[in-house]
């Protein structure tokens, strides 16, 4: 089987033209559509033939030589593309090299780019307010690029890191994207606990995955300084100052419990948290009082949840019809609450 052939697939309808070889056992097929389609080279037979291969450039191997000006290194050939890769999902990723020595383990830090885009990026490290670049250059479409290897004495100069960058096409039209720049912090603690290392679809180890753009949309910075946080808590007890404080006058027999299941108003750092992992613990604290509190009658307990986009409230609804069945619940007073707040009665 060579570049240029015609083949058919055997386990399912379809074929094309061999536009290149992923490593020993796969090969990309380009289908009638102009997509890439990685297939086992056992899945394929050969249909036709071509004697005059298509031939590809391959940038040759840099070898030591004296400085020269910085020019990024991108490929000739036509890189392959796959159905749903003109969307950018670009991601951060570190790898312990030995899971199983995860105490003492070195690492190596990735850039996975899950695009049919060619990125130009940076990578850096703060220190103080100046930054340290720790690698640079262009990661091919639909490839994950080691971008370093490092040991746990220098996770102090990580903590902070950004990935910047721009992403196009070479030799074909795209649709233009905006540059990239997203900051991240690193929870250096998690390198120490081997629950925090996932499976993944990018790598065989368990692995870190930090997002930097998931469908288009970079990542919202996560690292807030310490001016930053004086400011928002000056600026919080102020307002609590001018703000007046209503009268609530509690009903006989059995007051009103009041839980906010704010995420803020739970833990005090969310840092290294995605949505999934927090509204988990927010289910996890409506439980608790649940549990607590589902044998005492005509107990009122308002859960205050917020507006939102309804994920936590619905989540809510969903525990009560399953697990608690026995108990009414209602959209509590608008007047006390506003709308993001349900109050249930235990029966």
């Amino acid at each position: 089987m060579k570049i240029g052939d015609k083949v058919r697939f055997l386990s399912e309808k379809g074929g094309g033209v061999v536009t290149g070889f992923k490593g020993k056992d796969t090969v990309l097929v380009e289908d009638e559509d102009g997509f890439d389609i990685p297939m086992l080279i056992n899945e394929c037979v050969v249909i036709e033939t071509d004697d005059y291969n298509i031939k590809r450039k391959v940038t040759p191997k840099k070898v030591e030589e004296a400085p020269k000006p910085v020019k990024a290194d991108i490929p000739t050939y036509k890189a392959a593309e796959v159905k749903g890769g003109d969307t950018l999902n670009v991601f951060l990723a570190f790898v312990p090299e030995d899971v199983k020595q995860i105490s003492s383990t070195p690492f190596e830090a990735y850039l996975v780019n899950d695009s049919n885009y060619y990125l130009y990026y940076t990578y850096a490290s703060a220190e103080g307010k100046a930054w340290k670049v720790r690698a640079h250059g262009v990661v091919e479409p639909n490839m994950k690029f080691l971008l370093e290897e490092f040991e746990k004495s220098v996770l102090n100069d990580m903590e902070h890191v950004a990935v910047q960058f721009i992403a196009f096409k070479d030799g074909r039209s795209f649709a233009l994207k905006p540059a990239v720049s997203v900051e991240v912090r690193i929870d250096t603690v998690k390198f120490y606990k081997l629950h925090t290392f996932k499976e993944t679809d990018f790598f065989e180890e368990p692995a870190l995955v930090y997002d930097i753009v998931r469908n288009d949309v970079p990542a919202q910075q996560v690292f807030v300084s310490a001016e930053q946080i004086q400011e928002a808590l000056l600026g919080k007890r102020a307002e609590e100052r001018l703000r007046s404080q209503p009268i609530v006058k509690k009903p006989k027999g059995n007051a009103i419990i009041e839980v906010d299941l704010h995420i803020d108003e739970l833990l005090d750092d969310t840092r290294g948290m995605n949505n999934a992992e927090m509204l988990n613990y927010q289910l996890d604290k409506f439980r608790d009082v649940m549990e607590k509190y589902k044998t005492k009658r005509e107990q009122r307990i308002v859960f205050i949840h917020g507006k939102g986009d309804g994920v936590l409230r619905k989540a809510i609804l969903d525990e009560l019809k399953r697990k608690y069945s026995n108990c009414r619940y209602q959209d509590a007073s608008f007047q006390e609450y506003g709308f993001g707040a349900t109050m249930i009665t235990i029966k």
